[in-house]
C-alpha cells in the first residue's frame, strides 16, 4: 500500500496542524471535515474556525509556528525520503482504516516498514514490563500462533510481554506492528534497539509523535489507544492491578473490540489485573485457538497445548531425575522451626519457576543450570517446603500465607 505523493508545502501544512499546541486530534478532524485540506484550514478566518471548534482552537490554528519549526520540517522531509519510511495523513487512502473508526485519529502517522500490515487483521498482545518467565513464554507462544494464522500482532515495544509478543510474531507466518510512544527515529527502551531494527525490516513501526520526541509517561496512554484502535481484539497476558495494559483493555472495550485475558495463580500479583478484567467481562482464554475462534479466524490442524495448571493431568513422561525427587517427611516429634534462608541459587530457581507449574526441562532452559545443580536445588526447595513435585514431572511453588 503506497501513500499519495505529498509536496513539501502540503507536508508543512500537515505538520503545522499536527504539532499545534492546543489542537486536539478530535478538533483537527472537525476542521478538516469542514474546510478540506490543511492548507485550506490555515487560510480560514478566525471567526469561521471558531464557529466550528471554538476560539481556543482557532487561536491554536492561526498561531505562529514555534521556534525551530523550519528545522523540524526539514528533518521530517529528510526522514521521509529514506527508504522504508512513510508519512501517512488522515486524507491518504493508505491511512489504517481501523484507526479512522476512532473519534480522535492522529493527523499524521510516521511509519517504518510494511504498510500492508496496517491494513491487515490484527490482534494486540500486551502485558507487564516485569513479566514472569511463564508470562514471557505464553506471550511468545500465543503471538507466534496468531501470526501463523495470518494475523498481525500489535504491541508497544516495551520490555517484558511486549517484546516477547513481537519476537513470537516475527517467528510466525505473518509479522508484527510496534506502536511506540516516541518519535519514529528513537528506540525506547534502548535494549530493544536490535528488535526495533528487525521489526522495521520485517514488520512495521508506527508513531504519531513528531521526530525527536523522547519518551514521556503521558505519551504511553495515547500509544495504548492506537494499539487498541488497530486491533480486532486485545489479549492481556500478565498485568498488575495498576497497569497500562488495563488501560489498553478499557480503551479496546470502549471501541467495541474483543478483550481476552490469560488467567493465572491467585497468589501471583501479575494475575490480578487479568482476573479483574475477566470479572468485568473479558474472555478467559487458555489457548491461541480460543482467541482465533472468537475472532472467526480459521484454525489450522496444528493446535497448541493449553497453559499448564496446577493439578492438571500429566502431558508428558517425567524425566528420571525429576521423577525421583520426592518431598521427605519430617521425622515424628521434630519441633517446628523457622525455615532456613535460601541461598542465591535457590532464590533464582524459585523466581524462574514463577506461579505456574513447570517441567525440569523448562526450568533448565530458564535458569541455564547444569542438570546436577538443578536437581540438588530442586531437592533443597522441596525439603524447605517451597515447592512440590506434581504428576508428569512438573514442579509447582508452594505459596506461603
Amino acid at each position: 500500500m503506497q501513500t499519495l505523493p505529498m509536496t513539501d508545502t502540503e507536508l508543512a501544512a500537515w505538520l503545522r496542524l499536527a504539532t499545534a499546541r492546543g489542537l486536539s486530534p478530535t478538533a483537527l478532524r472537525a476542521l478538516l471535515d469542514a474546510f478540506g485540506l490543511p492548507e485550506a484550514v490555515l487560510a480560514t478566518p478566525f471567526h469561521a474556525l471558531a464557529a466550528i471548534a471554538g476560539e481556543a482552537v482557532a487561536q491554536a490554528v492561526l498561531a505562529e509556528p514555534p521556534p525551530g519549526f523550519a528545522q523540524q520540517l526539514a528533518d521530517t522531509a529528510l526522514w521521509r525520503a529514506q527508504s522504508g519510511n512513510e508519512i501517512v495523513t488522515l486524507g491518504d487512502p493508505a491511512y489504517p482504516p481501523a484507526l479512522l473508526m476512532m473519534p480522535d485519529p492522529p493527523a499524521l502517522l510516521y511509519v517504518k516498514g510494511r504498510m500492508d500490515l496496517l491494513h491487515a487483521m490484527s490482534v494486540a498482545v500486551v502485558g507487564s514490563r516485569n513479566a514472569t518467565p511463564q508470562g514471557l513464554e505464553d506471550a511468545t507462544r500465543f503471538a507466534r500462533a496468531l501470526s501463523d494464522a495470518g494475523l498481525s500482532v500489535v504491541s508497544g515495544l516495551a520490555i517484558g510481554i511486549d517484546g516477547a509478543a513481537h519476537r513470537g510474531a516475527l517467528a510466525g507466518r505473518s509479522s508484527t506492528t510496534a506502536v511506540i510512544g516516541t518519535g519514529a527515529d528513537i528506540v525506547y527502551p534502548a535494549q530493544h534497539h536490535a528488535l526495533a531494527h528487525r521489526i522495521a525490516a520485517e514488520g512495521v513501526i508506527l508513531s504519531e509523535w513528531p521526530l525527536g520526541t523522547v519518551a514521556r509517561p503521558a505519551h504511553f496512554p495515547q500509544r495504548n489507544r492506537l494499539i487498541a484502535g488497530l486491533s480486532s481484539g486485545v489479549l492481556i497476558v500478565e498485568a498488575a492491578l495498576r497497569s497500562g495494559s488495563l488501560i489498553t483493555a478499557r480503551l479496546a472495550n470502549e471501541m467495541g473490540r474483543d478483550v481476552f485475558a490469560i488467567p493465572g495463580s491467585i497468589h501471583a500479583p501479575l494475575s490480578r489485573g487479568c482476573h479483574r478484567i475477566i470479572r468485568e467481562g473479558a474472555k478467559l482464554v487458555e489457548t491461541p485457538e480460543e482467541v482465533l475462534d472468537e475472532l472467526g479466524v480459521g484454525v489450522g490442524t496444528k493446535r497448541s497445548l493449553p497453559i499448564a495448571r496446577a493439578g492438571a493431568p500429566a502431558k508428558r513422561r517425567s524425566s528420571g531425575a525429576s521423577a525421583n525427587l520426592q518431598a521427605a517427611p519430617a521425622p515424628a516429634g521434630t519441633p517446628s522451626t523457622l525455615p532456613p534462608p535460601l541461598d542465591a541459587q535457590a532464590e533464582r530457581l524459585l523466581a524462574a519457576l514463577g506461579h505456574a507449574p513447570a517441567t525440569f526441562e523448562i526450568l533448565a532452559a530458564r535458569t541455564e543450570m547444569e542438570n546436577s545443580t538443578l536437581q540438588s536445588t530442586l531437592l533443597q526447595l522441596e525439603l524447605a517446603g517451597r515447592l512440590t513435585a506434581l504428576p508428569g514431572g512438573r514442579f509447582a511453588r508452594i505459596e506461603r500465607g
